[in-house]
């Protein structure tokens, strides 16, 4: 997670002021402008990988699938934001006339970066558990084939061990995903650091709220 553009507390309307006549995408968390650091090769190819398996599967069905152009509102703890990918399925709700802000998504996927791991992992999912709306939470690592799946239920959340560690199911958006599709194209490092898990996930489901 980058620094703060400035040492100032800013209300919503200036931050979405500031967005418009900006040349980079910023987030806003409690009052703050936060620049978002671009992303790298290994990152691009995972999303873009992503996005193309969901995508196809959504193709006839009410359901629609957004890139990180799309920013999402988490409105409760006064935060916005530009998941890696997000969808939803069923009617979308926006904020303002531009259709630029989801307000109900349905998933939320962030691709990790070394720079911004942590933020997704605690913060960031801390705001987006928040939402209503979302069913499901992904953390999909870079450096191994390590996709982690959060599924809201029993009024928390689960991180989710798959039955087939090759085949990911979102059954939120009834798709399905091979993992090595999330991964085409992509070289891994032959010794990756193993990934801690988090833990909030240890013992039982996380509290939405």
């Amino acid at each position: 997670m980058a620094t703060p553009l400035m040492q100032h507390r800013y209300t919503p309307e200036e931050y979405l002021a500031y967005e418009q006549q900006a040349e980079y995408k910023s987030e806003y968390i409690a009052g703050q402008i936060i620049a978002m650091a671009g992303a790298g090769h290994k990152h691009n190819l995972i999303t873009t990988n992503l996005l193309r398996v969901i995508s196809n599967q959504l193709l006839d069905r009410p359901c629609e699938v957004y890139t990180s152009d799309m920013r999402v509102k988490v409105s409760a703890q006064g935060m916005y934001t530009y998941p890696d990918l997000t969808a939803i399925c069923g009617d979308g709700q926006f904020e303002g006339a531009h259709e630029d802000t989801l307000l109900n998504p349905t998933l939320i996927i962030e691709v990790l970066s070394p720079s911004t791991e942590l933020y997704d992992r605690k913060a960031k999912f801390g705001y987006y558990r928040q939402l209503p709306s979302l069913q499901e939470y992904l953390l999909v690592a870079q450096d191994q084939r390590l996709i982690e799946h959060f599924v809201r239920a029993d009024g928390g959340w689960l991180l989710t061990e798959p039955a087939d560690p090759a085949v990911l199911h979102l059954p939120s958006i009834a798709c399905t995903v091979p993992v090595a599709e999330v991964y085409r194209k992509v070289r891994l490092p032959l010794n990756p650091t193993p990934a801690e898990p988090p833990p909030d996930a240890l013992g039982g489901p996380i509290p939405s709220g």
